[in-house]
């Protein structure tokens, strides 16, 4: 299993930067693919980006490409997301989560870090 700590949301103007990161308890922290969701208030959860275990291959959305940046250390079981040029319709919980790298399913998640994002 692994415990996965988010920490660097908080409160930022349009145009301005945040850097999330994502702490992994454990030793394999390289056999997991990790990605970056967000959820707004009344709406669903959505993907932001997706990392592959060796950091190899990444993913984006649509609405965050060419702004956000997924990245991630495995010698410091961290994930990061650099996430620049920020928007209004930024502004929401940012969880990380985590899945065997040959399992299709996030088994587990964060706790979730707020981004708010004002214009």
């Amino acid at each position: 299993q692994v415990q996965l700590v988010e920490s660097g949301g908080g409160l930022v103007q349009a145009a301005g930067s945040l850097r999330l990161s994502c702490a992994a308890s454990g030793r394999t922290f390289s056999s997991y693919a990790m990605g970056w969701f967000r959820q707004a208030p009344g709406k669903e959860r959505e993907v932001v980006a997706r990392i592959s275990a060796n950091g190899a291959n990444t993913y984006y959305a649509d609405s965050v490409k060419g702004r956000f940046t997924i990245s991630r250390d495995n010698a410091k079981n961290t994930v990061y997301l650099q996430m620049n040029s920020l928007k209004p319709e930024d502004t929401a919980v940012y969880y990380c989560a985590a899945r065997y790298s040959w399992l299709p399913n996030y088994d587990y998640w964060g706790q979730g870090t707020q981004v708010t994002v004002s214009s």
